[in-house]
């Protein structure tokens, strides 16, 4: 059964005749005559009395012209829907962001987004990366912004690397120094993020690869606890260079981290080779537009 001979069968119905169906449906009166037999050896049953040129429904023609204009409704409906999706007319885009400098890096992205993109609806999850990884694996969010190194399934696009600064009380002994190694700080109590982020990770396996364990005396996914605690001289703490410079709310000084491999570069993320809506299909466009020159 096509949306074809629904259509004609429901235009004939509507018309009073196939000569007047034809005219709506801009097809010949035979067409529309075969669409209609054609519908009656489909459904077994005949759907129309023909006396001479009118025409009126039999009980299974009711049956199915009810049905039929239900079914073209749905139709209708169904085309709207789409037209409005490829229009950004609605839809839903579902962000993945971390704590750490979502603020600065993906807040006005999202402003920019909402502006082109009113109707669109924006689902927004806050996570550290390694919570992130999953849910974007398993496809419950779209896009999520990670740290490198990001897995082989995952597309990305770069969008910021920053060195790491070093958060210490202003009378520590290394406070005024210039530029530290991670070795410098082995008797530093380190104040780190909660589990789950993987700047945690980055930090750990350096100081591992310097030869040391650190000692951990508190974790907080709060940015400002967490310079709070290393301004009040808890231990050393450690922000990327951009977050670093905006926490001047405590006395701190903060010191450029010399260590190969803890950089901390930043990427927004999707699945390789999945579908992505025409909302989805927006969001990179609008980061390739705002960050095509970051390799």
């Amino acid at each position: 059964m096509e949306f074809r001979t629904l259509r004609a069968f429901v235009e004939v119905v509507r018309q009073g005749g196939f000569s007047s169906a034809a005219k709506v449906v801009f097809a010949t009166q035979s067409t529309v005559s075969k669409a209609v037999k054609q519908l009656e050896h489909e459904i077994g049953l005949p759907l129309l009395d023909r006396l001479g040129h009118r025409v009126t429904l039999t009980a299974a023609g009711e049956i199915v012209y009810r049905r039929a204009l239900r079914l073209l409704a749905e139709r209708d409906d169904l085309t709207a829907e789409l037209a409005e999706l490829r229009g950004l007319k609605r839809g839903t885009l579902r962000l993945g962001l971390p704590p750490i400098g979502s603020g600065v890096l993906f807040a006005p992205l999202v402003a920019v987004y909402r502006q082109r993109h009113p109707e669109i609806e924006i689902r927004l999850v806050e996570h550290g990366s390694e919570r992130l990884n999953e849910l974007l694996e398993a496809g419950d969010i779209d896009f999520a912004g990670l740290l490198a190194p990001i897995a082989q399934e995952f597309a990305q696009q770069a969008v910021r690397s920053e060195p790491l600064m070093a958060l210490l009380a202003p009378g520590h002994p290394l406070a005024g120094r210039d530029t530290l190694r991670l070795g410098d700080l082995r008797d530093t109590p380190f104040i780190l993020f909660e589990s789950g982020f993987t700047l945690n990770r980055i930090i750990l396996e350096a100081c591992r690869r310097d030869g040391f364990e650190p000692t951990v005396v508190a974790r907080s996914s709060q940015i400002d606890f967490i310079a709070g605690l290393a301004g009040a001289g808890l231990g050393v703490a450690f922000l990327p260079r951009m977050i670093a410079t905006q926490r001047t709310q405590v006395p701190i000084s903060l010191v450029l981290l010399d260590a190969p491999g803890t950089e901390w570069s930043m990427a927004m993320a999707w699945r390789r080779g999945a579908y992505l809506s025409p909302a989805g299909d927006a969001w990179l466009a609008l980061l390739r537009e705002t960050w095509s020159e970051v390799s």
